[in-house]
């Protein structure tokens, strides 16, 4: 079946956390002024959409991802003006803005949920999920909180407890009520009616829980819901619409994505993160990297989404460490391996998302106290696991090889004090490389890694066979190289890469074997793929050779 085209098919996403990015009032804060002032350097960088996570007025209990008014931007970021000029100014230079919708919960300050506490007849009470205490007291039954401690709390003035799969501030709302829903439809239109490129849908599998029958993700009427918000939204515009999903399989991808489901455009599924996790301590005790069970996982989707569907390729967000550490080596080899993860990204059949700062090659923090974090699941997770069992400095190494204030620290814009993000005191540390790992050291460096993902974006608008060309992986079982083809027509891309610090010597299977132009080398250019080849640590290349 041919594949239909839709211009995100080869767009590059840049991922903006905006509390981190630029800061142009000197407040310490990022705000979207800021990013305004950076939007020439990702057009030179060829980014075809923003992805912004939340504006929104909030609390800030969970750094803007608890809503308390989902159609006012937060003042510490700017105002509805400046949001309108950044979509005008961003599409000026031929780049969408994608926005964070975030309606699986809200604030417990949003007026909704305000008014749902005030008495058990307020006309939002079943904006939300709220049931009696348990026979003989206490709570409805024991669904823990993905951020620590149980997921209901009880609201005394009404003697009911109200659910929380996040932070007790941040209530979930009840999507089986058709007036809610009605009600986040009429709000999406409104931003969609500002000129936006579309959504990034926060936890959208988690929206349909039925926590009476313990079902808190996936649950029977999820697609139902979104195909009604399809239908009543974004259904019959091209827009880019992208559900985080940490339960998502291949096979589940395709109920959300496939052609014929009108639901999204992709899934963001997290397979390949999961699989490094601690059986018990999960993240915050992390295993060390196994390339043999990432491919299997990389395999898994592409091969998966081959006939329908589409994969989103990204190795670091908002809620993951960076890329450099977590998956290359951010010592002695950071320039060549953050060069190599972005040459093995880009090259997979999917659109790329680029984490801010992953551009340059940013790392993890190196925190020594827990002082220094400002994320609420690091916090709570701290005293959790510390009670325990854990000792302190085994949870401090996990939370700066895992922890999601690694991608948070501010952005790394110039050797100027805090990186050049503000003049004033940033929210949160800056990562103390800064004066070495900038942007304004590698703009003018084509060999820096900013410069090789520049490449690799363009690259992506102009080879087809990059977009839609059909994956076939080899080397499944090798401890330290990855090998892939991408053919399309008379046109074959063959990718091969060293994920290790060591040189090695690859047996080169004879369907990767050909002659042709390089695309794109962290060492030096590769034409021609013998029988024999010797990679040097991290080194990755891209041959474009007739089939």
């Amino acid at each position: 079946m041919s594949e239909p085209q839709h211009w995100w098919h080869n767009a590059t996403v840049y991922q903006i956390y905006p509390r981190s990015f630029s800061d142009s009032n000197g407040d310490g804060i990022g705000d979207i002024p800021g990013i305004i002032g950076k939007l020439d350097y990702l057009q030179q960088l060829g980014i075809g959409v923003i992805w912004l996570s939340p504006i929104f007025v909030s609390p800030m209990d969970d750094n803007g991802y608890d809503i308390a008014d989902y159609q006012a931007i937060a003042p510490e970021f700017g105002t509805l003006a400046d949001f309108d000029r950044l979509v005008a100014e961003a599409k000026a230079r031929g780049i969408g803005i994608l926005l964070d919708l975030v309606v699986k919960h809200t604030s417990d300050e949003h007026r909704w949920f305000v008014d749902a506490r005030s008495s058990r007849t307020s006309r939002y009470r079943d904006f939300y999920v709220w049931r009696d205490p348990a026979p003989g007291g206490g709570r409805p039954n024991g669904i823990q909180s993905t951020f620590g401690g149980p997921a209901w709390t009880l609201d005394e003035a009404t003697g009911q407890y109200y659910f929380h799969q996040f932070a007790r501030k941040q209530p979930d709302l009840n999507w089986a009520n058709p007036e809610l829903r009605a009600e986040i439809y009429r709000m999406m239109n409104w931003w969609l009616g500002r000129g936006i490129a579309g959504f990034r849908m926060d936890v959208i599998n988690l929206i349909a829980k039925e926590p009476d029958r313990g079902i808190t993700a996936d649950g029977p009427r999820l697609h139902e819901y979104i195909q009604e918000m399809h239908r009543e939204t974004f259904g019959g515009r091209d827009l880019l619409t992208v559900g985080e999903s940490w339960t998502a399989t291949p096979e589940t991808a395709l109920l959300y994505s496939g052609r014929d489901r009108h639901e999204l455009s992709m899934v963001f599924q997290f397979e390949h993160v999961m699989q490094q996790w601690h059986e018990i301590w999960g993240k915050w005790q992390p295993k060390p990297f196994d390339l043999v069970a990432f491919k299997r996982v990389v395999n898994r989707w592409q091969y998966g989404l081959v006939e329908d569907g589409w994969n989103s390729l990204f190795w670091g967000n908002h809620d993951l460490p960076r890329a450099v550490s977590k998956y290359g080596n951010d010592k002695r080899f950071r320039v060549e391996s953050a060069k190599m993860l972005a040459t093995v990204l880009h090259l997979l059949k999917g659109t790329p998302y680029v984490y801010q700062g992953e551009e340059i090659g940013m790392t993890n923090v190196p925190f020594t106290s827990i002082d220094q974090y400002r994320d609420i699941e690091t916090l709570n997770m701290h005293r959790l696991h510390v009670e325990a069992g854990l000792p302190e400095a085994d949870f401090i190494r996990g939370a700066n090889a895992n922890g999601r204030d690694n991608s948070r620290t501010p952005m790394q814009w110039s050797a100027a004090p805090h990186g050049g993000f503000t003049i004033g005191t940033p929210w949160i540390e800056a990562n103390p490389n800064f004066s070495t790992i900038n942007v304004e050291a590698s703009l003018t460096d084509e060999a820096s890694i900013l410069g090789h993902y520049r490449k690799l974006i363009t690259l992506r608008k102009e080879l087809p066979v990059i977009v839609h060309g059909r994956y076939r992986s080899f080397l499944d079982d090798h401890p330290a190289c990855i090998a892939y083809t991408r053919t399309l027509g008379d046109q074959v891309v063959a990718v091969v890469a060293n994920f290790s610090a060591e040189p090695v010597t690859l047996e080169v299977p004879e369907a990767l074997q050909g002659s042709g132009d390089c695309l794109v080398s962290n060492d030096q250019p590769v034409r021609s793929l013998g029988g024999m080849v010797r990679l040097a640590p991290f080194e990755a290349f891209a041959i474009l050779r007739a089939r």
